[in-house]
């Protein structure tokens, strides 16, 4: 019977969550599996990926076939490193010591890369967040000068009509008051 580790599809449309499961090469996809080693999930950024590294590593030294995908997540977690030391302490290459001591190495060192990955994305995201919110300050400044000069062009065609009809009425007062005085002669 050959043995697969390979994702099983489950989540809703468009936003599906993988299981990392160990099938029966001829088992549909979907379908029946022999033991759930883990999950995937594409959806968030960087994708959440979690297997149990112990039991993937035992299925593999048993010589169960991953797929591509299922390959690359072992990898991007250290299990294909770890298998490939252990088949080196199997063969006598190196001790059980010096391979621990390569994996903590390199565990190391991917763990600070993802954490800086990490930090990169929430830096990014904190500056996209500070750029929205002064371009919309911008705007609702650039809304309340337009506003502004509204009400300033409308306070100064007020003033305009009222001056012109203010010297009309000084203009009519005094020939009321001239004809008043020629009607008194």
């Amino acid at each position: 019977m050959a043995v697969k580790i390979r994702l099983a599809r489950r989540g809703r449309k468009k936003m599906a969550i993988y299981d990392v499961v160990i099938a029966d090469a001829r088992a549909p996809r979907d379908g029946r599996f022999i033991e759930k080693i883990g999950t995937y999930n594409p959806n968030t950024n960087p994708a959440s990926i979690n297997i149990n590294n112990e039991r993937a590593l035992q299925w593999l030294l048993n010589g169960a076939q991953p797929t591509d995908t299922v390959k690359a997540m072992l990898s991007y977690r250290g299990v294909m490193l770890k298998k490939h030391l252990q088949i080196g302490v199997i063969k006598g290459a190196i001790t059980q010591e010096q391979a621990d001591a390569k994996f903590e190495a390199w565990l190391n060192e991917k763990d600070s890369k993802i954490a800086g990955k990490v930090d990169a994305i929430g830096k990014a995201k904190d500056e996209a967040r500070k750029k929205a919110l002064e371009a919309e300050t911008a705007k609702n400044q650039a809304r309340l000068d337009a506003i502004k000069a509204r009400e300033d062009e409308a306070k100064a065609a007020a003033a305009a009509a009222e001056a012109p009809a203010e010297e009309a009425s000084e203009e009519a007062a005094p020939e009321a008051s001239a004809e008043g005085d020629e009607a008194q002669s």
